[in-house]
């Protein structure tokens, strides 16, 4: 058929095969995915494809597989800049001795910048497209993943003592206010409220949060039960668990955003199901830190939507998703003593779709679907460490690597093309963060 008589698109990606995670536990071999301003226009066989399209750019990966875009539902990725500073420490010595004194001395927009712009970098390489952010300079991060053309949902921080962002809690609302509605109708940035935590906020801004949240119709994005220690402090503190005491000033429900999640009883997991809480699900953070064992498996079977994400590189070390969701499959099973629980259709449906369900952005990304932006992924399996290959998403999370990442775009835009970043300076990228580590290094030395 002449081009004349075939419809146009802009971009044509045909695979060997197209994995939507929307039908679940579907493979499409020798698939291709159509591309027009961005959203997905078909998928459908490629020959069928060549015939019906007529694209201004085929990309032909024959040995890789087409997934949607990771969503990394759970970052702090300023802290990039502070990969492995204070490792190998429990929690509260970690966040309280080393990290916060660490950011009073240099957090500043300069700062927020520069560590999402190394984040964007290595999340790119390793196939993420999205993730819901938690850090201070909410207005800094906003443009820089706009900038990026990266898609985001930006926290804006609430904590009960000052910092370099706001001084007051009346600040920090006035501020959540002014970033809010500056980015309220952009096509990939979109705000939560990202109250730290039950342990840092008290009842009153909690209580603010609820009604401006159902008046803004805005997720609330906040650490909880991540440790024993944290149930405990708030049991002799509150009288209360701290999903009760949220629950008695009314935000367990469906707007919550629940991260970490790891001591939870059965009243508890029944509790999140029936009001709809989400839960975000930071294995590596999770065992980095010792400080438990969320339980993926029931809280998936309870119906609870899933998702995964890398917490910061401060406590990870790194914001690969790819091993980040091989770690969560992988957990889930010690912790149910089950080897069928969270199989590997589950762990990457949690990947994706999950954390797009569980931000809101679910009716945008998350799976391969005409209509949906086209925030895409190619995962390269033609190298020896992927042979042989009986079952392809098997094959992705039990023995795929970020580097086999080889092509990402977001809204059908090449982001990483042949494993070559598009538009990001890597050299300048590195020279920067080295300057960082130098910057840093003298905080903590008292230079």
């Amino acid at each position: 058929m002449s081009d004349a008589l075939r419809e146009a698109c802009d971009l044509l990606i045909e695979a060997a095969f197209v994995v939507p995670v929307e039908p679940h536990g579907v493979v499409l071999e020798d698939h291709a995915v159509a591309v027009r301003d961005g959203v997905i226009l078909a998928v459908l066989p490629r020959i069928e494809a060549r015939t019906r399209f007529a694209p201004r750019e085929t990309v032909s990966r024959q040995d890789a597989a087409l997934l949607p875009g990771f969503v990394n539902a759970h970052t702090h990725n300023p802290m990039t800049l502070m990969r492995g500073v204070a490792d190998d420490l429990p929690l509260k010595v970690w966040l309280q001795q080393h990290i916060w004194p660490i950011e009073a001395a240099v957090i500043g927009p300069e700062f927020v910048a520069d560590g999402i712009t190394l984040a964007i970098a290595e999340m790119l390489r390793g196939g993420t497209t999205c993730v819901n952010e938690n850090y201070f300079f909410p207005d800094v991060q906003a443009a820089t993943y706009k900038r990026h053309g990266f898609r985001a949902r930006i926290g804006l921080p609430v904590i009960d003592f000052p910092t370099a962002w706001a001084k007051s809690d009346d600040e920090y609302f006035d501020k959540a206010g002014e970033v809010h509605d500056q980015w309220r109708d952009d096509a990939l940035i979109a705000t939560a409220f990202a109250p730290h935590a039950p342990y840092t906020v008290n009842d009153a801004n909690f209580e603010r949060i609820r009604v401006l949240a159902d008046q803004l119709d805005l997720p609330v994005h906040l650490h909880l039960h991540e440790t024993a220690q944290e149930v405990e402090q708030s049991q002799a503190e509150h009288g209360q668990r701290p999903l009760a005491r949220l629950d008695r000033l009314g935000l367990v429900n469906d707007r919550l955003i629940a991260v970490h999640m790891t001591q939870l009883t059965e009243a508890e997991i029944h509790l999140c199901a029936e009001r709809g809480v989400s839960v975000v699900h930071c294995p590596e953070s999770n065992l980095k830190l010792a400080s438990g064992f969320c339980p993926a498996c029931a809280l998936e079977r309870a119906g609870i939507t899933l998702a995964i994400g890398t917490d910061g590189c401060a406590s990870n070390n790194d914001l690969d998703m790819v091993g980040e969701t091989r770690t969560a499959a992988i957990l889930a099973k010690a912790v149910a003593g089950e080897a069928g629980a969270f199989d590997a259709f589950t762990a990457l449906r949690a990947a994706t779709l999950g954390g797009a369900k569980a931000i809101g952005f679910d009716h945008q990304v998350g799976s391969i679907e005409v209509g949906k932006q086209a925030d895409l992924v190619c995962i390269d399996l033609s190298a020896l460490e992927s042979q042989p290959m009986f079952e392809v998403v098997s094959q992705i999370v039990y023995a795929t690597g970020r580097h086999q990442v080889s092509d990402v775009w977001i809204a059908g835009r090449p982001k990483l093309r042949s494993r070559e970043l598009v538009g990001m300076d890597v050299a300048a990228i590195v020279a920067n963060a080295r300057q960082w580590r130098s910057r840093i290094a003298n905080v903590r030395t008292g230079a």
